[in-house]
């Protein structure tokens, strides 16, 4: 038998067991006091910095706390995306947890004021524990947890008013039909029957208005972080060593369809980092600071690093360790910055350093070993991309570059501080979560076009890609179809060792389907690894080989 309101065994002033169309606006009430919660915490968030809103916290904690396989797959399915998925996952997440709350705190004011206190303080104590983070990082997520409680109580009170209820006659069972439909399609209630909705919609819209006021508030509010304005004042120095002119011909993209440009745009470069939030730093308040095994530690400005008579400009490739076999998480760019090695030499780095932990405004940690970064002629402390400033989500103001060695190891972003180490007094993020403490680039070659899988027109077609073995270039590169002989392709012109090459074969089709492979020789001899290999825990191997179809 259904308990509802008109129970004649009630206590008279008692709560009324909740109805169906009760406990659906119970579960409205949990969640727009998630989102006036949320919108206070983004409010104050604002006044503070970004990166203390609740969401960014938690999404933070979520990143170091998920597995890698986790984290691996998250980043080949949704690549530059995956920050945006996460916080998706994250509000989706929390609106089901404030549904559900909503729903348990009709029958129990504690259980709602707990719940969204629990809220509260997974985010002040994710805010608080973050590498970067402060006692001050707590007010957001405590501030939005006392309005989230204060919403909550005052959007359940029109649902549970405490009225003592006439018992219902058992000589007017047309009546309690009556009521029971009203009940069924959420019409109405019986006087008495403790469900006022009308005061409980002109609370939900102050909730949501509040909710909206405020959230909007702290993005208005999150602008005076940006440093877009800033950057855009910048005028990247010219270097004194200038890369030159690309030779005639390098660039094969123009003429072939689908391949990749030998310079990628700053709009289409790659980014993999765990940064929910862009750090955001002036260039007036950038300080480089340089401690520990170093018989000179002090601190650098950017326009220290500026001044410097000894500017380079090169063309480098980057690539991510997490980028799988024929992926996209490469590219390459024009970089200007200060030769790292004269800069590590003179500020007097000792012999008996081997690591150097880099660190962001954000509190990550990139272990770089010394030895590269002393003997790497092109590693560099870059603040120029393509001949402007480096973009924001690219690490402005500066970021590490060590050629021949994946991001993970080499390529910090938003660069405040190198501290000389060795790799057994300290281990860096990735490494503290099983990667290698050393990510040398394994060669690898990636058929661009013919695409997978889609169909083309039989006759000759290009098969076309790019190839790379950063440090050691590309000597050779080989093509097989249905696995036939191998084929020789013609490569773009060398530039350097740093920047991968295009290539391309003129192959006539057939009608029907056709496997693809590629492989690439570096420019030491060295034939690429055939065995297959998953990107953890020191990059991807294997031959990039594609099924395509010609009608």
């Amino acid at each position: 038998m259904t308990t509802t309101e008109h129970n004649p065994a009630a206590p008279a002033g008692a709560p009324p067991a909740p109805t169906g169309g009760r406990r659906l606006l119970a579960a409205l009430a949990g969640l727009l006091a998630a989102g006036v919660a949320l919108g206070v915490g983004q409010l104050i968030a604002g006044f503070v910095r970004p990166a203390a809103s609740p969401v960014v916290a938690v999404g933070d904690a979520v990143i170091t706390m998920t597995p890698e396989a986790v984290k691996s797959f998250a980043i080949r399915t949704f690549g530059d995306n995956d920050k945006t998925a996460l916080v998706v996952g994250t509000l989706s997440l929390l609106a089901l947890f404030s549904l559900l709350l909503g729903v348990l705190a009709l029958r129990s004011r504690l259980l709602g004021v707990l719940g969204i206190a629990l809220f509260g303080l997974v985010g002040a104590v994710a805010a608080v524990t973050r590498p970067a983070g402060g006692i001050v990082d707590a007010l957001p997520s405590v501030a939005g947890g006392v309005a989230g409680v204060v919403a909550l109580l005052a959007l359940l009170r029109p649902l549970t008013r405490s009225q003592p209820l006439p018992a219902a006659s058992p000589s007017a069972p047309d009546e309690q039909v009556l009521d029971r439909l009203r009940e069924v399609l959420g019409a109405g209630d019986r006087k008495g029957a403790g469900l006022d909705r009308r005061r409980f919609f002109l609370t939900s819209g102050v909730a949501l208005g509040a909710a909206a006021l405020t959230g909007g508030g702290g993005q208005l509010l999150r602008r005076r972080f940006d440093v877009a304005d800033d950057r855009r004042e910048i005028k990247v120095p010219a270097p004194a060593f200038p890369a030159g002119a690309l030779p005639q011909g390098a660039d094969l993209a123009g003429r072939i369809d689908g391949l990749t440009p030998l310079i990628t745009p700053n709009g289409a470069f790659y980014r993999v980092d765990t940064a929910l939030t862009v750090p955001q730093i002036r260039r007036t308040d950038y300080r480089l600071s340089v401690s520990g095994m170093f018989d000179s530690p002090r601190s650098h400005t950017l326009e220290d690093l500026f001044g410097r008579s000894d500017l380079i400009e090169r063309d480098i490739t980057l690539t991510c360790v997490s980028n799988e076999v024929g992926g996209t998480l490469a590219g390459t760019a024009r970089w200007i910055g200060v030769p790292l090695g004269a800069f590590l030499r003179e500020n007097g780095i000792r012999s008996n350093s081997t690591q150097l932990v880099c660190r962001s405004s954000d509190g990550m940690t990139i272990g770089a070993p010394t030895r590269a970064a002393l003997g790497t002629e092109d590693a560099m402390l870059a603040f120029g991309m393509n001949g402007e400033p480096l973009p924001v989500e690219h690490g402005f103001p500066v970021r590490m570059i060590i050629p021949g060695l994946y991001g993970y190891v080499s390529a910090c972003k938003w660069l405040t501080g190198i501290e000389a180490s060795t790799f057994e007094a300290f281990d860096a993020y990735w490494v503290q979560r099983g990667w290698a403490q050393e990510g040398p680039i394994k060669t690898a070659a990636r058929i661009d076009t013919p695409r997978s899988l889609r169909p083309v027109r039989a006759g000759q077609l290009p098969i076309a890609g790019v190839a790379w073995a950063q440090g050691r270039g590309i000597s050779r590169v080989e093509v097989q179809v249905d696995g036939g002989e191998w084929q020789e392709t013609q490569l773009s012109p060398e530039v350097d060792a740093d920047i991968w090459r295009q290539w391309v074969l003129p192959y006539d089709f057939p009608r029907g389907p056709h496997r693809i492979t590629a492989r690439a020789t570096d420019g030491q001899g060295r034939l690429q690894v055939e065995d297959q290999a998953s990107p953890f825990p020191d990059g991807a191997s294997g031959w990039h080989s594609i099924q395509v179809l010609i009608s």
